[in-house]
């Protein structure tokens, strides 16, 4: 009695094939999408920015030949001045469950600052924080339309849990760049966004 024959797909010449192909979709897919980030937080917890301002410098201290009294210890030279609060937000959700605000601050050396604060996302591939012209949506409606107008790029985002702070770049039109989004640039989409609106 013949023995039955093997399926053709249980053939090592087209399993070998078969299974290296599946394992290399599979590394590719992990890659892109990075699933174990669900999982991860990334938190960061940032102070408030400040800037440093520079006092006069003090005279010359007397040299000992001199009869003038010694003059008493001058305070510290430098001074942390506060930043003035010109625009705030409110994150809504987009793609994924997003919480917090942000705040768009001036330093008393002028430089701009945009502050994320009790951020709460998921954690995800190659995520951005950007600046945009286009308006905040509500829902799946506006998951895609902060890269269909003008966008700026403060950088990827520190972690999608806590406090951060992104530098404005000197010359930026805030007049125009009204919106913040949490951008996937992996599968452009928008986490969350806030609209700023003035302080």
């Amino acid at each position: 009695m013949t023995a039955p024959r093997r399926g053709w797909w249980r053939r090592p010449a087209v399993v070998l094939p078969v299974a290296a192909a599946l394992l290399a979709v599979a590394g590719v897919a992990l890659v892109v999408f990075q699933p174990w980030k669900l999982f991860v937080d990334d938190v960061v917890d940032e102070a408030l920015p400040t800037a440093v301002a520079t006092a006069p410098a003090s005279p010359a201290a007397p040299t000992p030949s001199e009869s003038a009294p010694q003059a008493s210890p001058s305070p510290s030279a430098t001074v942390p001045a506060g930043p003035i609060e010109t625009a705030r937000g409110t994150f809504v959700t987009h793609e994924h469950a997003t919480t917090g605000s942000v705040r768009l601050l001036t330093l008393a050396d002028g430089t701009q600052v945009l502050r994320i604060e009790d951020l709460d996302t998921s954690n995800g591939p190659d995520l951005r924080v950007w600046l945009s012209d286009q308006p905040v949506l509500d829902g799946p409606d506006g998951w895609f339309v902060f890269d269909d107008g003008d966008y700026l790029e403060l950088g990827r985002l520190k972690g999608n849990v806590g406090d951060q702070n992104y530098v404005v770049p000197p010359g930026t039109d805030l007049d125009s760049l009204t919106s913040v989004s949490i951008w996937c640039a992996r599968f452009a989409v928008s986490f969350g966004a806030a609209a700023l609106e003035p302080a």
